[in-house]
């Protein structure tokens, strides 16, 4: 096998157990909300805080991943999540649940923007949104799985021992990647020349420099990269933080039936991932990047918007959730094009671009998840009313996809003249 599809193994690997760990909260939230007598304002407020400290630490995050190398990074950001991942277990009142939920997002940032740097370091750009869709459908798998293995184990045991099992096997993964991954391909003992040409590895690293923040702010492709995935996140991140309790207290699923029936949007989302990055990446190679990223991105998040309306209108729950997993689906078609852009106009200083896109985003998802729960209560206790503003989002972000072009590098890389030939004597 080449090595670079190793390296994918591993964030294969990661991406599962990043999202088992967050929806984990969203799966145990009734029992949770329930022990601690925490109201739907207040269980906004703590899905919300750690999409808060995630956005504020993303860009920093993503800068160290650029200038220390991934392996580095992911090692520290999975040691630190897995520790707060345990912590939310011993949480004894609103307070404390609140704090360790921020601590937990401060240290998960710069997740993924790392995981893109070490995909636009082992991988080619043909090869990159199929990788990069591989990374995020093994995300929705950890989603699927997380009510399967949470549901047993808090009936069995309660909820908080779903958050030390899940918090140990963070720190066996971080073992294993720190012993295998390097940040650059060429200092992998066992490499082919072939597979590092294909690659496109230098013969020699290129020296970091830092990102020039001010010739990036004026670039009109920054900021419709930023607001894209900002609206995107306020539809997004409802299926990771109020579907399980959108299930059970919004259309009345036991937790039995919650636990099957909310693994349908996330097994969607799975095959969505796959389906986007592949299909960008053939879109690509026959019609070019704009047309190949746009197309997939674009009517991703059309469809999504329109599913998430048509969730709010259905009497049937069964056909709710059905509507929600062809949204899921359907938005993360976009998700592994949406992160193989950052890698078009960043180039090498892709960790930063998705940081800053990722930043932007979580600040969509804090404010969603905060506003969802006092909408819920502005509407006398509907969730479905409350789904209306999430789904509009998802809309603007569709049109806003379409003003993104990926063939426009943020930094334009400066050609360097070739050394002169000798003069012979």
């Amino acid at each position: 096998m080449p090595y670079r599809y190793r390296i994918l193994s591993l964030l294969f690997l990661l991406s599962i157990i990043t999202y088992l760990d967050r929806v984990c909260i969203s799966v145990a939230g009734k029992r949770m909300q329930d022990e601690l007598l925490i109201d739907p304002k207040g269980w906004g407020w703590i899905v919300g805080a750690f999409t808060l400290s995630y956005a504020v630490f993303e860009i920093p995050a993503g800068v160290w991943g650029d200038k220390y190398g991934p392996r580095n990074i992911l090692t520290r950001i999975v040691l630190w999540w897995s520790a707060f991942t345990a912590l939310t277990g011993t949480a004894s009142n609103f307070y404390v649940l609140l704090g360790t939920r921020f601590l937990f997002g401060a240290g998960e940032a710069g997740a993924y923007p790392n995981i893109s740097a070490a995909v636009s370091r082992w991988f080619p750009t043909g090869e990159r949104a199929r990788a990069v869709g591989i990374v995020w459908m093994a995300s929705r798998v950890g989603g699927a799985l997380s009510p399967l293995l949470v549901v047993p184990i808090q009936q069995m045991y309660g909820w908080r021992t779903t958050f030390y099992v899940f918090g140990a096997i963070g720190v066996v993964w971080c073992v294993w990647w720190w012993l295998y991954a390097r940040d650059n391909p060429r200092d992998k003992a066992g490499i082919t020349e072939n597979e590092l040409d294909l690659i496109g590895v230098p013969k020699q690293a290129a020296a970091h420099v830092s990102l020039p923040w001010r010739q990036i702010m004026q670039s009109r492709n920054f900021w419709m990269i930023l607001l894209m995935y900002h609206t995107y996140c306020w539809g997004s991140y409802f299926y990771l933080s109020w579907l399980h309790t959108y299930l059970q207290r919004g259309r009345g699923f036991s937790e039995d039936e919650m636990k099957l029936w909310s693994t349908l949007p996330f097994l969607f989302g799975a095959c969505g991932n796959l389906i986007g990055g592949v299909s960008s990446d053939f879109l690509c190679k026959k019609y070019g990047l704009k047309i190949g990223r746009r197309v997939i991105g674009s009517a991703g998040l059309a469809l999504s918007g329109m599913f998430m309306l048509a969730t709010s209108q259905v009497a049937s729950k069964e056909m709710a959730v059905v509507c929600l997993a062809l949204g899921y689906g359907s938005m993360d078609c976009m998700l592994p094009v949406s992160w193989a852009v950052c890698m078009d106009v960043g180039k090498k200083y892709a960790g930063s671009m998705s940081g800053s896109m990722n930043m932007a985003g979580q600040l969509g998802s804090f404010l969603s998840s905060v506003l969802f729960g006092y909408m819920v209560d502005w509407f006398g206790g509907n969730y479905n009313k409350a789904l209306i503003p999430l789904a509009c989002c998802l809309l603007v972000a569709a049109f806003l996809f379409t003003q993104i072009d990926p063939t426009q590098q943020l930094v334009e890389e400066k050609a360097v003249a070739p050394s002169p030939e000798p003069v012979p004597a």
